[in-house]
């Protein structure tokens, strides 16, 4: 009997086999689930939330996030595995189960894991592909990963997108780029088809004065973070007047303050568009703008938005030039952007405001378009996964050939692999797991998986193969060469694929009781 039932005779407790089968059992759960979704033929899951939203995916992280967690056992998986496939797990716990019942010890299969770990990593760095930072390899990386979400048309004209957006703020000397610089905005109007990349950003809002100007050409772009509206003061105090003309010159005094900030707006924008040339003006406040100063600025044909959202100030810095000002005082031409065309873009009662045609942006917009809101958040985590893709293959730099080329590679080389006696039974469970990737890629497609999956592992035994990778074709059920066809994985992905799926998988193997008790349990 447990120690844990004398303080607490309520406590649920599961040990020893009962507990290994628990946790083999929500291992099983979740690969069930997952198992269909994965590869560029898998099927979709429909999620409908308790409001009665519907997402439509196949996006293994949104799965594992968005779902209920009924298992605490499942909830500890969903947490470790939330960027990667359940498959290699679940083959591990599948085969273990009946070596364990048979009599075999966990830790005697974690030391062969953990040797066939290190040979799996061996055989992962042999087939790096270097990087080449041309815009049609960058193309081919980005496709790999978005058509294992959206449809194949669609994956081809967004890997395009992604892969303009992350050369664009790329720093090609140090290969470093920061992802928040891409603005991802949603506009529910007409088909996927049209979603674009803008060379500048695109903001949520437009001008809020009639007069305003709503298309400009060759504008300077004066970003800021200024109070342009009249606020009442903190202390409390009575001002008194006695004729109508105090009262007029008292409310002019309060404005004067506001006033003068607008002045020196209107005062710069006098400097570099003179009367007669073709230049215009915007500015961007990060605060508010109120109605008098709007008025103001609409009589000299400047463009004033107001309350921009703080993440786009450093976006418009990157993407137009020039400096976010804290101040009025001492404006200079130096603190201006540039951008070719300023314009708003009306959609019912929504306004967008495109800044476009900027001169070296290292700040962009990608513009997502879908008819459905389900399609666009579908969209929206296409995008996530093609902008990462790109940008683990660039940090990473290198590429490892995909279509189950490496996971072939890994059964070939950890079946040929010399262990001792102690170790072999862990390494023959791993090579056997690590088969379930390929078989669920070639199911998903219609083809017979056991057939085409046992071709590829001999293929090399071909007169003249020599060492050739392998990888499925799921359009025809044949074989070929998947870095020749422009068919990628990501280095960092699959590495972490091998050690999480070995963590995850000595933890439960070595959990050896599962006690559920606590103050709500001895109520």
């Amino acid at each position: 009997m447990s120690a844990i039932s004398i303080l607490n005779p309520k406590a649920e407790i599961a040990r020893a086999h009962q507990a290994l089968a628990i946790n083999v059992s929500a291992a099983k759960g979740l690969s069930e689930m997952m198992k269909s979704n994965l590869g560029p033929k898998g099927t979709m899951k429909m999620l409908v939330s308790g409001a009665g939203d519907i997402k439509i995916t196949k996006d293994g992280n949104v799965l594992l996030q968005e779902m209920v967690k009924l298992s605490y056992i499942g909830f500890n998986e969903v947490e470790v595995w939330n960027h990667l496939d359940c498959d290699l797990n679940r083959g591990d716990d599948e085969a273990r189960e009946p070596t364990i019942v048979d009599g075999c010890h966990p830790r005697v299969i974690t030391d062969g894991l953990a040797e066939a770990k290190v040979e799996a990593l061996k055989i992962l760095d042999s087939l790096k592909i270097p990087v080449e930072m041309e815009r049609g390899f960058l193309i081919d990386v980005a496709k790999s990963s978005l058509r294992t979400k959206v449809t194949p048309a669609l994956a081809d004209h967004l890997a395009a997108i992604c892969t303009d957006a992350v050369l664009a703020i790329l720093e090609k000397d140090t290969k470093s780029l920061d992802l928040n610089m891409i603005e991802i905005l949603d506009m529910q109007h007409r088909n996927e088809m049209g979603s674009v990349l803008v060379s500048g950003l695109v903001l949520d809002h437009g001008g809020r004065h009639p007069d305003m100007p709503s298309k400009l050409e060759n504008c300077f772009i004066l970003t800021c973070n200024v109070s342009l509206e009249y606020e009442k003061t903190e202390v409390n105090a009575g001002f008194f007047y006695s004729t109508s003309e105090k009262r007029e010159q008292l409310l002019a005094s309060e404005r004067e303050f506001i006033d003068q900030r607008v002045a020196k707006i209107i005062e710069l924008k006098h400097l570099v568009c003179p009367p007669g040339s073709d230049k215009s003006f915007v500015v961007i406040n990060q605060k508010g703008i109120d109605p008098f100063s709007l008025d103001m600025l609409a009589k000299e044909g400047i463009l004033g938005l107001r309350r921009a959202k703080r993440r786009n100030m450093e976006r418009l810095s990157l993407a137009c030039g020039g400096m976010a000002m804290n101040s009025l005082d001492g404006l200079t031409p130096d603190c201006l952007g540039w951008a070719g065309s300023v314009y708003e873009h009306v959609l019912g009662e929504n306004k967008f405001t495109y800044v476009e045609n900027c001169k070296n942006p290292k700040s962009v917009t990608i513009l997502l378009k879908a008819p459905t809101k389900y399609g666009m958040v579908q969209m929206n985590d296409a995008i996530r996964d093609g902008l990462r893709a790109l940008s683990n293959a660039i940090l990473d730099g290198a590429v490892i050939p995909g279509a189950g080329a490496f996971e072939l590679k890994v059964y070939k080389g950890l079946g040929q692999m010399a262990v001792n006696n102690r170790s072999v039974i862990g390494v023959r469970l791993l090579t056997k797991a690590i088969l379930c990737i390929p078989k669920v890629l070639v199911a998903n497609s219609g083809h017979d998986a056991q057939l085409i999956v046992n071709r590829a592992l001999y293929s090399d035994k071909k007169e003249g193969a020599g060492d050739l990778i392998t990888g499925l074709d799921l359009e025809n059920g044949g074989l070929f060469n998947p870095a020749a066809a422009g068919i990628y994985d990501v280095y960092s992905a699959k590495r972490q694929l091998i050690d999480a799926s070995c963590v995850v998988v000595t933890n439960l193997l070595l959990t050896d009781e599962i006690m559920r008790a606590g103050l709500s349990s001895l109520k």
